[in-house]
């Protein structure tokens, strides 16, 4: 009886271990494969990132071969007005040559060369002035670029400040069809895509291009990016593309559109997601939930400076704060103490006429200290990007109150972002 029992009790044994292996061949079997599916999906994975990248620097690569150098001649295709009154139109802007356009980063903007001429005789050339005006409409593949354009009207404070030469020159005398010279999509004021830090657009009257084109941007990549955006102008007469704001927000969850009437129509209140007001911080505290927001901000000075500062009282880090002026003020930059110090002993010559002034350190930049003493001296996007004001200097040096896009080559100077080091002498 005993040898029977042992005996059963060695084949239950022998049946435990072989139930053991036949687990653990199993086992081994089933790792194998899966270590064997994960090898073939890193080499896929690799080949598809391979893929990407590859297919990304070919992408590249074509759209720097569509960038140009200097001016381009484009026609005007299409000119719409945007608002009910008829002073901001949209330009609808296709290469004469035929050939494609590049694309470009959401916030550059366009320089355009043109040739104001007197409307009472349009045979005589007249002097090339320059200009810069933020693309207003993104795609990827671009077959025309799109800027807009507010009419300009002597300030009811002043109504001896003459109108925006340029920008009525366009509404006025442009027509389609007609040619203009344009230089390649520039700038620095851009969205970045890459994140998915939420961000909040806020512009300001005209200000409001550059962030319509972001946040075209985003809409058509389909991005979840949440992104909230502010638009401040005096009631619903100068709105521009309205209804296309109110399908995006409709149409996109992570799009919130907030529209503010400094001095509405009784009507204008009525609509929803609309307030009465200036755009302001503390509208934001109301709707955010809080400050960890990417914040993009162009319009008026004075709104830029206001939402600038108070952002920072916000808790707001100035890395996280991008701001975009065109025209002869902005955001001031802090000045060194040191120039201040100095500012009585610093003059500026302009050597063609010969006049020699006292640097007033309350001024931005050398350009506006030239045209506040007549000196007439070449500008186009204030920012430090187009090198429309690049000036010869003949003696001294300067500083530079703002990082240009490219600093210039010893012996020249951007005149609309710096200031004098010492006593100038500049070959204007």
């Amino acid at each position: 009886m005993m040898d029977y029992i042992l005996q059963i009790t060695g084949f239950l044994i022998a049946v435990v271990v072989l139930v053991q292996v036949v687990l653990t061949l199993r086992m081994s079997l089933h790792q194998y494969q899966l270590r064997r599916k994960l090898m073939h999906q890193h080499i896929e994975d690799a080949g598809q990132t391979f893929k990407i990248h590859r297919l990304s620097q070919e992408h590249i690569q074509q759209q720097e071969s569509l960038v140009w150098n200097g001016s381009r001649k484009f026609h005007v295709d299409r000119k719409e007005y945007e608002d009910r009154n008829g002073n901001i139109c949209s330009f609808y802007l296709v290469p004469h040559d035929g050939r494609r356009l590049p694309a470009f980063l959401p916030g550059q903007f366009l320089t355009l060369r043109l040739n104001i001429v007197n409307p009472q005789d349009r045979r005589k050339r007249g002097r090339v002035t320059v200009r810069c005006y933020s693309l207003s409409d993104y795609s990827r593949n671009p077959e025309y670029y799109r800027i807009t354009v507010k009419r300009l009207s002597p300030q009811k404070a002043d109504p001896d400040t003459p109108p925006g030469v340029v920008s009525n020159f366009l509404h006025d005398y442009v027509g389609e069809g007609d040619i203009l010279d344009i230089e390649a999509p520039k700038g620095k004021f851009c969205l970045d895509m890459t994140s998915q830090t939420p961000i909040v657009l806020i512009g300001g009257g005209i200000g409001i291009t550059p962030m319509l084109c972001m946040l075209n941007t985003i809409a058509e990549s389909d991005s979840s990016r949440e992104v909230w955006f502010f638009y401040g102008t005096l009631n619903s007469d100068d709105i521009i593309l309205n209804d296309h704001l109110i399908r995006l927000s409709k149409a996109k969850e992570n799009v919130h559109v907030h529209r503010c009437y400094s001095k509405p129509y009784d009507e204008d209140i009525q609509e929803a997601d609309t307030h009465t007001g200036h755009v302001s911080v503390d509208l934001f505290k109301r709707l955010l939930p809080s400050s960890n927001y990417s914040f993009y901000i162009c319009g008026p000075p004075p709104m830029m400076q206001s939402i600038t500062q108070d952002l920072n009282t916000w808790g707001v880090s100035d890395e996280h704060i991008f701001f975009e002026a065109f025209g002869p003020a902005t955001v001031k930059p802090q000045v060194r103490e040191e120039s201040k110090d100095t500012a009585s002993d610093l003059t500026v010559t302009f050597s063609k006429s010969g006049e020699t002034y006292p640097w007033d350190p309350e001024t931005l930049s050398i350009l506006d200290f030239a045209e506040s003493k007549g000196v007439a001296m070449d500008g186009g996007c204030r920012i430090g990007n187009c090198n429309t004001c690049l000036t010869a200097i003949k003696e001294g040096e300067v500083r530079y109150v703002h990082d240009p896009d490219t600093v210039p080559n010893q012996g020249s100077c951007l005149t609309c972002v710096s200031v004098p080091a010492g006593k100038l002498i500049l070959d204007a």
